[in-house]
Formats: C-alpha cells, sequence, structure tokens
C-alpha cells in the first residue's frame, strides 16, 4: 500500500438500492474523474464549485457512451475524510451501475482500495487518530441507540482526550525522573523528585483504574450480552424468549422438549444488545436428537456471560434442577420462577439456600407479568449499579482494555520501585512502559503490523 496511490472503492452496500456510491481519494482523483463525467450541457467537474453536488453523465471515453446517469462532487485536500482530493460520483443503486463505474475508475488509473484504507488515510495523514478510527466501524456496526452514542462519542475524541491527559501526566513525570538521573549526586533534589514521583503517579493509577472499571460494561454495550435461558422442558423458556423478542419466534407446546435445537436471537433492552439463546430443556432422555440439544444447552452454557435459570413454580424442584442451582453459584446469573399463576409446588427456601447472592424474580408469561422486572435486572447487572453511558466515558474495545491492563501493571510496578527506593533508572522504564502502552490506544506507540490488522476488519469502502 501507496499513500501516493490514488485509490476508489464502492462506499456503499452491495444490492439494490436508490443509489451507489464510487469514492476516489488520493492526487489524480479530480483528474480521473474529469475523464469520465459530463455534465447535461458537456462541461468538466471542475467547471462547477468544490463541494456542489453537480448533475451529469458517466462516459466511457474510449466510445463515449453513456454508462450512467449521476450526481457528482468534488472535494479539495486538506479539508476531506482522507485529508486528500476526493471525488463521490452517485450512481443508480443495484450491482451492475457501480460495478461498470467503479471499472471504469480504475481503468482511468486509480487502484482497488483495501479495507478500511479510506479511514487508515485519515488516520495516517493525522485528521483523527487511531481510537477514533476504531469508533468510525464500532459506529457503523452499532446494535442499539446507546451502542451508537457511545462510538460517536469516541469518534469526537472523548477517550483520546482522557488517554492523552494522562500520557501528558506520564512525559512530566519523566521529566522529573530526567532531572533526577541528571543530578543524582543531589540528595535534596532525589528525595523531593520522588515525592513528586509517588504523587503524580498515584494519580495515573487512579486514572487509568477508573477507565478500566467501563470495560465489562463497554464491551457488552458494543458487542452485545450473550445469555443463554436454561431450564427443564416446558418451564416456559420458549415463551420468554417470545416475550422478550414481542413475536412468536419460538414454538411453544404443552409437550415437554419441543425445543430440541438452540435458537438464537438478537434483541435491545432498554439500549443494551442482547444476544439470547433458548436452548433445548435438560433432562435425561432417549430420544437422540433431543439428546443432541441437550448437549448443546450445555456448551452454550459454559460459553454464556450470562445464565437465566428458568423454574416451574407448580413443579417440585429435581435432580436436574440442583445440578443447575450448583453450576451457577459462580456464574452471573438470574432465577426466574414462571408460571405464578399456578398453585406453587416450588420449595423456594430450597432455592435461597443454593444461591444466596442471586436474584429471584417471579413472573407469569401467560398472564404478562414480571418481564418488566426481569429487563431492569438484567440493566442493572450490567452497569454494576454504577455505570451509565451518560455519566461516564466508557471503554468499549478489547484491544483498548488490553493495552490498559498493561499500562496499569507498569505503573503500579513503577510505584513499587519508587516506595523501595531503586535507581531512577528502573523506575524510568516501568513508567515508559506504561506510556508505550496507553500510545498504542491513540496509535502515537502502536506497530504498523497491528495498524494494518486493525484496518483489515473494516468494510472497503471506508
Amino acid at each position: 500500500m501507496f499513500l501516493s496511490d490514488t485509490i476508489a472503492a464502492i462506499a456503499t452496500a452491495p444490492g439494490e438500492a436508490g443509489i451507489g456510491i464510487v469514492r476516489i481519494s488520493g492526487n489524480k482523483a479530480i483528474d480521473i474523474a474529469n475523464k469520465i463525467f459530463k455534465s447535461k450541457k458537456g462541461k468538466n467537474l471542475v467547471d462547477f464549485d468544490e463541494r456542489r453536488v453537480n448533475y451529469g453523465y458517466i462516459l466511457n471515453p474510449d466510445t463515449n457512451e453513456k454508462v450512467d446517469e449521476v450526481l457528482a462532487v468534488y472535494m479539495r485536500s486538506p479539508f476531506t475524510y482522507t485529508t486528500e482530493d476526493i471525488v463521490e460520483i452517485h450512481c443508480h443503486g443495484g450491482f451492475i451501475p457501480v460495478k461498470k463505474i467503479l471499472e471504469l475508475v480504475l481503468r482511468m488509473g486509480a487502484r482497488s482500495a483495501e479495507p478500511g484504507e479510506f479511514t487508515k488515510r485519515s488516520f495516517l495523514n493525522g485528521r483523527i487518530d487511531l481510537a477514533q478510527a476504531e469508533a468510525v466501524m464500532d459506529l457503523i456496526s452499532a446494535k442499539t441507540d446507546k451502542g451508537f452514542d457511545v462510538a460517536l462519542d469516541q469518534l469526537e475524541g472523548s477517550l483520546s482526550k482522557k488517554v492523552k491527559e494522562i500520557i501528558k501526566n506520564l512525559m512530566d513525570i519523566l521529566a522529573h525522573i530526567e532531572v533526577s538521573i541528571d543530578f543524582a549526586d543531589e540528595e535534596d533534589v532525589d528525595e523531593v523528585t520522588l515525592d513528586i514521583l509517588i504523587k503524580r503517579s498515584n494519580e495515573v493509577k487512579d486514572e487509568i483504574k477508573l477507565l478500566l472499571e467501563t470495560a465489562d460494561t463497554g464491551k457488552i454495550i458494543r458487542e452485545g450480552l450473550n445469555t443463554v435461558i436454561i431450564g427443564k422442558p416446558n418451564v416456559g423458556k420458549s415463551s420468554l424468549l417470545n416475550a422478550l423478542l414481542g413475536e412468536s419466534r419460538a414454538i411453544v407446546t404443552e409437550v415437554p422438549g419441543t425445543t430440541r435445537d438452540i435458537i438464537e436471537e438478537q434483541l435491545s433492552i432498554k439500549g443494551i444488545p442482547i444476544k439470547i439463546i433458548d436452548t433445548a430443556g435438560i433432562r435425561e432422555t432417549e430420544d437422540i436428537v433431543e439428546k443432541i440439544g441437550v448437549e448443546r444447552s450445555k456448551q452454550f452454557f459454559n460459553k454464556a456471560e450470562l445464565i437465566i435459570f428458568m423454574l416451574d413454580i407448580s413443579s417440585e424442584l429435581t435432580k436436574e434442577d440442583f445440578e443447575i442451582l450448583e453450576l451457577i453459584k459462580v456464574r452471573k446469573a438470574l432465577v426466574i420462577i414462571n408460571k405464578t399463576d399456578l398453585p406453587s409446588k416450588l420449595d423456594e427456601s430450597a432455592i435461597s439456600q443454593y444461591i444466596e447472592n442471586k436474584k429471584i424474580i417471579k413472573l407469569s408469561i401467560a398472564e404478562e407479568k414480571g418481564i418488566d422486572e426481569l429487563e431492569n435486572a438484567i440493566v442493572d447487572m450490567v452497569y454494576s449499579g454504577d455505570v451509565r453511558t451518560k455519566d461516564r466515558l466508557l471503554v468499549t474495545n478489547v484491544r483498548h482494555k488490553n493495552a490498559l491492563e498493561r499500562a496499569l501493571d507498569s505503573i503500579v510496578e513503577g510505584l513499587e520501585a519508587m516506595n523501595k527506593k531503586l535507581p531512577m533508572d528502573f523506575i524510568e522504564v516501568d513508567v515508559k512502559n506504561c506510556w508505550e502502552a496507553l500510545g498504542e490506544i491513540t496509535g502515537e506507540t502502536v506497530a504498523e503490523d497491528l495498524i494494518d490488522h486493525i484496518f483489515q476488519n473494516f468494510c472497503i469502502g471506508k
């Protein structure tokens, strides 16, 4: 990949649509567009003002035949998405129009853009940093309004600003270390410097810890909460899925074992994206198909981030119930007692003894009671009661979380070295490691191969 190349790609999703967009970026973008665009009166694109949308046609320069009726606009560097000259051609949507125009643009001297190359150029040319670039993809793939708001906040630089503030504090710490090394023979200077270093390093440690506290919630907002509904046959698992979705997605009958395979759905609960799985009822069975479903249920149980364990209030606890209660002791789980419209045969005290710290929710899906309480409980578990997207910045990216964890480890090691009054050279290594880890978030210290890997996950036209 060369920044001197002019690149082009289809910027809209494939398929039939009202419009399709072909985007061109680079120092030859306007020249290429001039070769193939003509207005209705035969004018070139540059005969019109910059950033003005112009009506005309794309013509094949070899035959002068019309390829499509389009709107075209050009924008000169540096005030563009990539900071380079950019041309956008808005043609009719569909596979054929955009394909023909892109082929023509490539024939005129552009090359096909790599995945995420437009955004990568924006980063490499200094318009945005790496955290903002990653927020672009989060914005596109956001599953809920809340996820979109968090991504937009990061695109505008909220995370970058905070990380850069911490990095600035680290640079001040490093400056004090350099002074101490330069005047190593003067004890008074060393004692004063050490007190300042410990104070400032503790401030850095606390700021990093505050960011890390949001990472689990942020990951869920970005990727969704993997949730599994589990329990014996006929306790109401499929009915609960249908109630949460607001539609009849799963088959519900009075016959135990109706659900034999995994049903997976996406939904939003008060702005939180949920990947919810309805599993086959867990019980001993000789039915080969149902047995496979039960085994798959256990596999999803082990991978789930949240377990919704359902019980039927009109049935006594069984061996299978106690086995599941034992398993969820150390897991993030909610216990649902369903069918509260029926006479109770359930020993609720036995449940409480097994899971003292788990929330128990009673509901009647038949009477549409208790669903709101369940949804509120899920929201409270996600936010842990204290982290809200409107109140604090969220760390949503696993790469950022890993970098923050390494930064925290390094500054903690640096503080230990300071408290032990080890040589300043030792302390400097730990502080620099902290700075380098944080710099990976914004891209200041990130390796080129990691940059390439990050942008490979982008769509080609972005």
